[in-house]
């Protein structure tokens, strides 16, 4: 052993080792900070890791032969010892990068549990593809309510061919036991469906059947379908699951026929919230074609209804009207069928959006998630309403349920990342972002979620720009983050170009963190007054409040037209009568209703504060906000970067909270 350690420094392997791993060390740390800014995939620094880890013991080797004595030969022992090293290393190596696969591989997989994968379309006419998806999303939805079965959601199972080739993968992705595959093919009033049940191990074909029939008896096939895929799976069913697998929404095949159309818009703006806009009024308007041939069709009124709240939520529509026709839609809904399961989330959204009453809102959502235990959407919005009552930790045990529901959507993790966000949790929130951009139909946007948190966390607007500079020009994700575009340039302090992305804008309305709206052509205002230009900005503040005061009329108890008359009012230096209505949009959002949303409108607040010289109000709310889980809207990365608080850069107590720290909130924090 001593002639093995003397040789060890005649061949200097300690200087070699330290100097490898100084450079690999000082690597890895200028990736980090370029992956970041070039919003990179965390598995590109993970590789570059496990590269740099073999290059360690391929180092130890070479320094070996190329040591100092170099030119002695190496004896029998000396080469069994480094084998061993190898061996070792690479069985480190080989248990690291196991622990980094996917959460999915690792839990078991009950034998209950299924994949409905898009069923292929074998029509001559292509155009019936919509078809297709539709017998797919309703064979879907009567498995999805048995309680016996775990049935994988249909964002999930988006991504995947009808018949792929690596079954096994596929099921260990989506956490499931078997898949059901399918084709559908469609000759004017006839349809012939092949499915088959595959075991996901061993890709044994559980069981398999081919029907041919009439359209008008679509609804016996898929009752019969979901019957037989339980049976073959062993599920129990409870008598009223029975009666919901049985279940025919309508007799009128024209009327199903515009329906299952409609849904395809609607599951499009559904997939990605930025789409709403544009998908959802074609959804709405096939709706009201299939219920126009058959006015009892329950289930067209309860997606009519929900695809109402979708606008009024994301469109965004924030109107009693809009409102009021989705609540007469639902209870057309529950006149022609009582005991419709499908009523129960609109009526849920309409309390829960639309006014805040979270209690008839879980009161509904507790009897959807009983009918269909499967339903990702009903958990997660029972954990949003948690994080809406400071249940910091509920939230988070929701949505991560909801992300083993829909285990390839990336909607629960971009959530729980907003939680950690709001919490000052800024390494998981973006572990979290990370995951959703991972797991993304499109990832644009997610790439500029993440960047959202690096820019509260360390004010990074690389990120931010680098994100936003990879979106094409003309895409959903484009259009969808269009105001992140403008706050860019608002932070950036190029208010030049703020006011061209305002000015060539057609949108009425952005919606900011939080969800709350405010009119494109205020900040087009503030753009104009932040670039000097008040000849500019003193009509269109005046045009704006103008437009608010009569929203207002009809919308009185709205906190964002409260909110947005506050800043136009400031705008036009009507100083009692802005911080009049800021105070208002607040009293209507507070954060005893709202732990969400309620610190952002505080912020609001501060904000037309300081533009009307208010300034110790300003510094006393943010004093408030740096006190309460509120990452989401203040942060002394935040505070240096935006020239709104350029009034208050010389007051002691702002210069404070810029050098403040900012620790983590526990997950019991209250506001």
């Amino acid at each position: 052993m001593d002639e093995f350690l003397q040789r060890l420094r005649e061949r200097k392997l300690v200087q070699w080792s330290l100097a490898y791993l100084a450079g690999a060390f000082a690597l890895i740390q200028i990736l980090d900070i370029v992956a970041q800014r070039f919003g990179w995939p965390e598995q590109v620094v993970r590789l570059v890791i496990v590269a740099l880890t073999i290059g360690l013991f391929v180092t130890l080797v070479l320094a070996w032969y190329h040591g100092e004595r170099g030119a002695q030969r190496v004896t029998g022992t000396e080469l069994v010892i480094l084998a061993l090293l190898l061996a070792i290393g690479g069985g480190l190596l080989w248990k690291f990068a196991g622990a980094a696969r996917d959460d999915a591989t690792a839990r078991p997989i009950p034998a209950k549990s299924i994949a409905v994968l898009p069923f292929e379309n074998f029509s001559d006419d292509k155009a019936n593809a919509y078809f297709a998806g539709g017998m797919r999303d309703e064979i879907l939805t009567r498995l999805a309510g048995i309680h016996d079965l775990r049935v994988i959601s249909r964002t999930s199972t988006e991504q995947y061919a009808s018949h792929p080739p690596d079954l096994k993968t596929v099921g260990k992705q989506l956490g499931v036991a078997t898949v059901l595959e399918g084709s559908v093919q469609r000759a004017g009033d006839k349809v012939h469906i092949n499915l088959q049940l595959i075991d996901t191990q061993s890709d044994g074909h559980l069981w398999a059947e081919s029907y041919e029939r009439d359209v008008k008896d679509i609804f016996a096939v898929e009752r019969d379908i979901a019957q037989t895929v339980a049976g073959v799976l062993k599920a129990k069913l409870l008598p009223e699951e029975i009666e919901r697998v049985a279940e025919v929404a309508t007799q009128n095949t024209e009327a199903h026929d515009l329906y299952l159309r409609g849904r395809v818009y609607f599951n499009r703006a559904s997939d990605q919230f930025a789409l709403t806009a544009t998908e959802m009024p074609q959804a709405i308007a096939l709706f009201e074609q299939a219920l126009a041939k058959d006015p009892g069709f329950a289930l067209a009124e309860a997606d009519l209804a929900t695809a109402h709240l979708n606008m009024y939520w994301f469109a965004p529509d924030r109107t009693p009207a809009r409102l009021a026709t989705a609540k007469a839609a639902v209870d057309k809904a529950l006149v022609h069928q009582p005991g419709l399961v499908a009523a129960h989330l609109p009526l849920a959204l309409y309390y829960y959006w639309g006014f805040r009453d979270y209690e008839q809102a879980l009161q509904h959502l507790e009897i959807a998630r009983r009918a269909k235990p499967n339903d990702a959407e009903v958990v997660q919005f029972i954990a949003s309403i948690a994080r809406r009552r400071a249940q910091w930790e509920p939230a988070l045990e929701g949505y991560r349920e909801a992300a083993a529901l829909n285990p390839r959507a990336s909607i629960a993790h971009f959530l729980i990342g907003e939680i950690y966000l709001q919490l000052r949790h800024y390494a998981e929130s973006e572990q979290a972002q990370l995951r959703a951009i991972d797991l993304a139909a499109d990832p644009g946007a997610a790439h500029v979620r993440r960047a959202e948190t690096l820019l509260y966390w360390k004010g990074d607007l690389v990120a931010l720009r680098a994100a936003l500079d990879a979106l094409t020009p003309g895409s959903d994700a484009y259009s969808g983050n269009v105001s992140w575009f403008y706050r860019l340039a608002w932070w950036s302090r190029d208010y030049a170009g703020a006011i061209r992305i305002a000015e060539s804008n057609v949108a009425d309305t952005w919606t900011e963190a939080g969800n709350l709206v405010l009119p494109r052509k205020l900040c087009l205002a503030q753009a104009y007054a932040a670039a000097g230009d008040m000849a500019k900005a003193k009509p269109l503040f005046a045009e704006v409040r103008e437009q608010l005061q009569a929203a207002l009329q009809s919308s009185p108890q709205s906190p964002d037209l409260h909110i947005a008359l506050g800043f136009a009012a400031a705008g036009l230096a009507m100083k009692e009568e802005a911080i009049a209505e800021g105070r208002k949009g607040v009293a209507l959002m507070p954060t005893s209703l709202d732990a969400f949303t309620g610190p952002v409108y505080l912020g609001k607040l501060a904000q037309i504060y300081v533009r009307v010289g208010a300034n110790d109000e300003a510094i006393d709310i943010l004093q408030k906000l740096f006190a309460m889980p509120a990452g989401n809207v203040v942060t002394p990365a935040l505070l240096k970067l935006d020239s709104v608080w350029d009034p208050l850069r010389e007051d002691l107590r702002f210069k404070q909270l810029l050098t403040s720290e900012q620790a983590p909130l526990p997950l019991s924090a209250k506001l």
